[in-house]
């Protein structure tokens, strides 16, 4: 054989070697992790809240859930782990593969359905919850909840802070020794997001379900969450169930997607597949959601009255107190801050976790009077706030209402509708007929039957809680309403909704609105003005239009280009 020909013969034996690595590669990651075959759920009524959910997940692959409010994307999932009430039938067939065997899961009521479910959860199937806030306990530190899925994972004990610590570096968590002593209130909603996914990464995980994971973040921290899960995907070999509402991250982030609708599953497809060739009208509404265009108003309109003016607020909080009492060092939550507002009109504020937005929100209430030192003058309709006694700051909130993030969290559970709505008016003293009137009036204003006044809040979808909550801010007859991301919690159809009534009051009670959001294409529907905020102090304010088509300073460009507006 001549040297030319061994060479040849060297080289095929090398590009054949190549190409069986390459296929065993690409065996490993098409390798089939979880297959849910006919999944169905059925309340005692015979409602079915998911009808014969299929599809089949593989090693490093993405499958986003996605769809509006009560379409069964969460219980669905939480079916797999046998985590829903007792009342709810759940039949079909759940199977997980790994090198060794395939498990079916006893996902009905059998006997021992618990016992069994326990070696799966966490180390089989990991979640990322919605809310870290209700999901972490209060009561424990950090390093402690970690602990406890490291404990289950049998780490050994000796081991456990170096593990904690390792994994707070892993979802990329700033001074993780640090992190380990701190409380949940004590971290930002990022911080306490990576701590979740910190948990749910410590029992190593085949599957990882993320359900809506970046639902209270802005949209900066909302890319960062998700790139880092997508990142730890692929290092752990992992696949993941994302079950969001957000299109633009799903488009971004998911390799298939599932479209459901009450229960329904209506389009199932390869991610691009679906986005550029939609078949379901359904999926087609949800894709090309449409907020809308803000009030525009003329020269005349432009010359209302003033109804906010803010000069120089600063908003500080005490990080150290000194050795009798007092307090040694002060974080700047807000520095020299300045805002007009005119009357019919609205004010957006964004800006990243940790800003100052709701800080601000908080101020303009008066609601942080015993826990930081606030200075600067607030002025609502002429009279600067700062300077009222309790009892004349009691009488004149009725004109600064507040609707806040979490509808379920604001408003009592075991008030009716007709009581939550009357509270207001009830402490002013006003007499019983003029009240439930009044309620009446306030639910049409929302668009609520009057019929929901004699129901509970578990009973209210989460798009009907937030309108029971703007009717509560309403019926006070306010001059002023700050919105505290009242859309956040809201699937996309929703907040559609919920964008247009704001406006429709907006323009039909002349109420001025500070909207607080990270959705940065709700504040450009509602807003006429807006302020950009990082680090507490504005960097960019003015025309919400001119900021949008032409952002002076680079944090609000980066702003801007992250959400894709």
């Amino acid at each position: 054989m001549t040297t030319d020909n061994i060479i040849s013969a060297n080289m095929t034996i090398a590009s054949n070697k190549n190409s069986l690595l390459e296929n065993s590669h690409n065996n490993e990651q098409n390798k089939l992790m979880l297959t849910v075959d006919k999944l169905s759920i059925v309340t005692d009524a015979g409602l079915n809240l998911v009808d014969k959910l299929s599809y089949e997940l593989r090693q490093g692959q993405t499958l986003a859930i996605v769809g509006e409010s009560g379409s069964g994307k969460s219980i669905g999932s939480l079916a797999l782990l046998g985590l829903l009430p007792d009342n709810l039938t759940v039949t079909g067939k759940v199977q997980l593969t790994n090198s060794k065997s395939m498990t079916t899961l006893p996902i009905g009521h059998e006997k021992g359905r618990n016992a069994a479910l326990r070696s799966i959860r966490g180390q089989r199937i990991g979640m990322v919850f919605q809310e870290p806030m209700t999901a972490l306990n209060p009561l424990h530190t950090v390093g402690k909840q970690i602990s406890e899925s490291l404990r289950i994972s049998a780490v050994p004990k000796k081991h456990w802070r170096e593990k904690s610590i390792a994994l707070l570096s892993d979802v990329n968590i700033t001074d993780p020794a640090d992190k380990l002593s701190r409380y949940p209130h004590e971290l930002s909603g990022g911080q306490r997001q990576r701590v979740m996914i910190a948990m749910a990464l410590a029992q190593q995980p085949d599957v990882l379900i993320a359900d809506e994971p970046t639902t209270a973040l802005d949209v900066t921290l909302q890319h960062e969450i998700l790139e880092l899960l997508d990142n730890l995907k692929r290092q752990h070999n992992m696949a993941m169930i994302l079950i969001s509402h957000d299109l633009n991250l799903v488009r971004r982030y998911s390799d298939e997607v599932i479209v459901m609708r009450q229960g329904q599953t209506i389009e199932q497809g390869q991610t691009a597949a679906i986005f550029n060739q939609p078949k379901a009208e359904y999926t087609r509404t949800l894709i090309q959601q449409d907020f809308g265009q803000a009030l525009i108003f003329n020269d005349e309109q432009s010359q209302q009255p003033i109804i906010l003016q803010v000069n120089n607020l600063q908003v500080q909080f005490p990080i150290e107190k000194s050795l009798f009492g007092g307090t040694k060092r002060w974080f700047d939550a807000v520095k020299d801050l300045e805002m007009t507002l005119q009357q019919g009109q609205a004010l957006g504020i964004v800006g990243e976790s940790g800003s100052g937005k709701t800080t601000i929100a908080l101020a303009l209430s008066q609601l942080l009077s015993n826990q930081a030192n606030v200075s600067g003058q607030i002025i609502v309709n002429g009279q600067d706030i700062s300077l009222l006694s309790k009892k004349q700051l009691r009488q004149f909130r009725s004109q600064i209402q507040m609707v806040f993030q979490d509808p379920f969290a604001s408003i009592n559970p075991r008030m009716t509708v007709m009581q939550i709505v009357e509270e207001g008016l009830l402490v002013q003293g006003v007499d019983k007929v003029a009240r439930q009137q009044a309620v009446m009036e306030s639910l049409a204003t929302v668009h609520l039957p009057v019929e929901f006044a004699h129901r509970y809040p578990h009973e209210l979808s989460g798009g009907q809680r937030q309108r029971v909550a703007l009717a509560r801010a309403l019926i006070m007859q306010p001059s002023l309403l700050i919105l505290d991301e009242p859309t956040s919690a809201l699937d996309s159809t929703t907040q559609v909704t919920v964008v247009s009534l704001l406006r429709e009051i907006q323009q039909k009670l002349q109420i001025s609105y500070v909207f607080i959001s990270h959705d940065l294409e709700v504040v450009r529907a509602l807003c006429q003005h807006l302020i950009v905020l990082k680090d507490g102090v504005c960097v960019e304010s003015g025309c919400t239009e001119s900021i949008f088509n032409n952002p002076q300073h680079l944090y609000a460009q980066q702003l801007l280009q992250a959400s894709n507006v």
